[in-house]
């Protein structure tokens, strides 16, 4: 095997995650509204994909077209490689949507009409709702000499209206543009009474074909055709950190223009006439092959407002609820729990309240002098950031690192950092030119005439949506290492200094890099002396090329090598001579398994880790992140169980990555019983 096969295109090991999220929509044991909202994150997924890599890839071909990728391809050969399976991707979702699960949900009472299909009162009522709602807030602009073509938002829903004839002040014009304004619903729910009961649901883009003519009076309306550009969203502070003086200045700035980034992508509807789309090609200066065709809506995405509107518990996954901590016992504080054993959380199986009420306590403890959090996402509605608001009012030293670099997230925490301040909260942005992508919360409290701290490390965000589809470990601990560890690195984000030596947590960008190859290297001296080696890991991504020619080496001395990785994964495994040992897997079902567990087995010892970062070149070097030891032993047993056996046994939503990438879902064998992780953990923590 050459070198350049020793590398997968991450492009393209991407684009299999999405094809796996795919086929949750594509199978039948899954309820059928979330079907459609599979379908839907796979929009999501993709709009992302283009954003981000695509647009990079872009980039990267017009400054280095000959440099060579880890996959051994040119960005230019990336991009060709990927748009066509993201082609194939898209064909497959329209023909799911169109040809199964429209025809299943119509089964079920559930329609979405077209207007070939409008009964006269439907036709009606949404010729009066266009009138009332959509007509006074559109703005469509011919276009002619003084008209130029308007600069389109990135994902927006976008109309070219071909006409015929002249306006009132006899201007000829053959084009116009319509925008819609993001504040209309894309997807309209019908009154149940035109719809004999059932629940009926028009797109935007069918009610305002249908009314278009509106707009126009006294011209004739030759064509109404919908189209989606996506653009470059990469959102960069490109200035001189001595020059800049106000980081949050410069997000704001670059917040607006990147809705205005390179266009990388248009999509249309495959009844679009070559002229317009040639047309609209033109004007956002892309080729034949950055255009996508679709049979039906250009935006999936505001389908997935469907199943919230439909009433119907049968097609959808049962309810369930996070177990909660047992109940301690009349006044006990969670301080008092912490000092009396470590806690670990693992969401969503377990409530996220335990952290919601460390900060409540902490902002109406007296004894609390002092709060220190990191927030990376954490939601437009947030009891934790309310309550470290509390608590800076209070008089409490409260100092917040606001990421305002997360990605797509940037404006929610520019507007959360704004009312910190206003609070008067200590607000710091970081390091300039790494993300702090560490979770980590610390309370300071004075107990019996002295300081003592308390702390959170998780591997997912202060985020009590995600907490209840996200998959996540969290340890509260007094423990005084870990808690000086964790004072350590708030002062070294906040301040200025050369890096200290932490005690037991491992940190990017200065140790967990070097901390992975130790570990890996020295399972791979264990398996050459003839010890037992083991290696375990759970991750989102693994792209580093040094951690996996470490692993390779390690596979190549006889270590047994399992990873648990639940998008890109650029490795080769089970290749002869290369990684024989190593076995990759990818689990895909209702919950996101976003938590990251590292396990070594070293001599017995059993090193287990919980960390925020994956095993990829940013969060090694371009991030602030954390890796934090599990060494309790009623827990580290918790983490390998619920983490990584159970995760191995999987053969339900489990899929089995093949040497060339691919990906085979796993089936029970005979004999064999049927298991899944996540349903195992929800019965394990009481929702059978």
């Amino acid at each position: 095997m050459t070198d350049y096969n020793r590398f997968l295109c991450r492009e393209m090991s991407l684009l299999a995650f999405n094809r796996r999220v795919l086929a949750q929509a594509q199978d039948p044991s899954v309820p059928l509204l979330e079907r459609l909202r599979f379908l839907c994150i796979v929009s999501s997924n993709l709009d992302e994909f283009f954003e981000v890599r695509i647009a990079s890839l872009r980039r990267e071909s017009k400054l280095h077209p000959h440099r060579l990728l880890d996959s051994g391809k040119t960005p230019a050969q990336a991009i060709t490689l990927s748009s066509m399976e993201a082609r194939n991707l898209i064909n497959e979702q329209y023909s799911l949507f169109n040809d199964v699960l429209q025809p299943e949900l119509a089964k079920e009472g559930i329609y979405f009409y077209r207007r070939p299909t409008w009964t006269a009162e439907q036709r009606q009522w949404i010729s009066a709702y266009f009138d009332r709602e959509v007509l006074p807030i559109l703005t469509p602009v011919g276009l002619d000499p003084s008209h130029p073509f308007p600069r389109v938002l990135n994902k927006s829903l976008n109309f070219a209206i071909e006409l015929d004839g002249n306006d009132a002040f006899g201007r000829p014009s053959s084009m116009a543009i319509i925008q819609a304004p993001r504040i209309l619903p894309r997807v309209l729910k019908l009154p149940p009474e035109i719809c004999q009961g059932a629940d009926g649901f028009v797109l935007l883009s069918s009610i305002l074909h249908s009314n278009v003519h509106k707009l126009f009076s006294g011209m004739k309306v030759k064509g109404c055709h919908q189209f989606r550009l996506t653009r470059d969203s990469d959102l960069s502070v490109e200035a001189d950190r001595e020059l800049l003086d106000n980081l949050r200045t410069a997000v704001q700035s670059e917040l607006h223009d990147r809705e205005y980034g390179d266009a990388v992508r248009l999509e249309v509807s495959d009844l679009c006439p070559a002229h317009i789309y040639g047309f609209l090609l033109e004007q956002f200066k892309l080729t034949a092959d950055e255009l996508y065709q679709v049979k039906g809506p250009v935006n999936l995405i505001r389908l997935t407002a469907v199943p919230d509107l439909v009433e119907r518990p049968d097609l959808k996954f049962r309810p369930i609820s996070p177990a909660n901590l047992p109940k301690p016992s009349k006044n006990s504080s969670i301080w008092a729990r912490v000092r009396q054993a470590p806690i670990l959380l693992h969401h969503p199986y377990q409530s996220f309240d335990p952290v919601v009420q460390m900060i409540r306590e902490a902002a109406a403890d007296p004894d609390v002098l002092a709060i220190k959090m990191t927030i990376y996402r954490t939601g437009n509605r947030s009891e934790l950031v309310s309550a470290l608001m509390k608590a800076a009012l209070s008089g409490k030293q409260v100092t917040v690192v606001v990421e305002l670099m997360a990605r797509f997230d940037e404006a929610t925490n520019v507007n959360w950092a704004q009312q910190l301040e206003n609070a008067g909260a200590q607000v710091v942005y970081g390091v300039f030119g790494y993300k702090v992508h560490a979770k980590m919360l610390l309370i300071i409290r004075r107990e019996n005439g002295q300081l003592k701290r308390y702390a959170h490390l998780g591997t997912g965000n202060y985020h009590q949506g995600t907490s209840r589809i996200y998959t996540d470990f969290g340890l509260i601990t007094d423990d005084e290492q870990i808690t000086d560890d964790v004072n350590t690195l708030f002062i070294e984000i906040t301040g200025l200094g050369k890096p200290a030596k932490l005690n037991k947590i491992y940190q990017s960008p200065f140790t967990l890099h070097q901390m992975m190859l130790e570990h890996i290297n020295q399972e791979k001296l264990n398996a050459q002396a003839g010890r037992s080696a083991r290696i375990i890991a759970k991750m989102n991504s693994l792209v580093e090329t040094e951690v996996i020619e470490a692993l390779y080496a390690a596979s190549q001395a006889g270590v047994q090598i399992d990873l648990i990785v639940r998008g890109m994964c650029t490795l080769r495994p089970g290749v002869p001579g290369l990684s024989e040992t190593i076995r990759v897997r990818s689990i895909v079902g209702r919950q996101l398994e976003h938590s990251r567990v590292y396990y070594f087995y070293n001599n017995g010892a059993e090193n287990t880790y919980i960390s925020s970062a994956d095993w990829m070149g940013r969060n090694f070097f371009r991030r602030i992140e954390t890796a934090t030891p599990i060494e309790h032993p009623d827990l580290k047993a918790r983490v390998i169980e619920e983490s990584l056996t159970m995760a191995l046994k999987d053969n339900t939503k489990a899929w089995e990555m093949q040497p060339d990438g691919s990906y085979k879902q796993l089936v029970p064998k005979e004999n064999e019983t049927p298991f899944s992780l996540q349903e195992g953990l929800w019965q394990m923590y009481g929702q059978a």
